[in-house]
């Protein structure tokens, strides 16, 4: 289960308060999650969306708070079922990070997602709809996945471009487009 945690309350200044809020709701939900044997993925989103969508904005802070957790657990789940706190690596969200190739590193089998998409320029108005189709943009998206790999993770890799230009055009183009740049850029 991928967890966007939320941003900030309406009104407040208090980002310190609100990641603590995020840290005791995941204290609660931990243990319901692990008996159930369900997995939750912490996402760390670009920090332009900090008051807004997630007070977690790096992949670090979002393995710290995943790694505190577990702990509280007691170690991972039991018959080698993992961790039941990771993360999420999302392409869109942490390319930017000068520390996201040590900290996807260190994360090793708490990586329980991987997102591709690509950054392009300018931005939307709408940056929630910002995302572009894989090429088009910045993201090493090859090194992005080669690190995820060397980690350990071996899931299903998810295409999530949140575009409108997209969504309009004709579904058929877009979806043999995003066939051909998925081998290209991401295999």
């Amino acid at each position: 289960m991928v967890l966007v945690v939320g941003g900030m309350p309406v009104g407040s200044t208090d980002l310190i308060g609100a990641r603590s809020r995020v840290a005791e709701a995941l204290a609660t939900l931990a243990p319901a999650a692990r008996e159930r044997g369900v997995r939750l993925a912490l996402e760390a989103l670009h920090p332009m969306f900090c008051a807004d969508r997630s007070v977690l904005s790096t992949l670090r802070q979002a393995l710290d708070l995943a790694e505190a957790t577990e702990a509280e657990l007691g170690g991972a789940g039991s018959g080698g079922a993992g961790p039941t706190v990771g993360v999420v690596v999302d392409a869109y969200h942490v390319w930017w990070d000068p520390d996201v190739w040590s900290v996807i590193a260190e994360a090793g089998s708490r990586v329980l997602s991987f997102q591709v998409c690509d950054w392009i320029l300018p931005l939307a108005a709408d940056v929630l709809l910002a995302r572009g189709m894989m090429g088009d943009g910045q993201i090493d998206l090859r090194a992005l996945r080669s690190a995820v790999d060397s980690a350990g993770y071996t899931e299903d890799i998810e295409v999530e471009i949140f575009n409108q230009a997209l969504w309009d055009s004709d579904p058929d183009l877009v979806l043999g487009t995003v066939v051909q740049r998925y081998q290209g850029c991401v295999l």
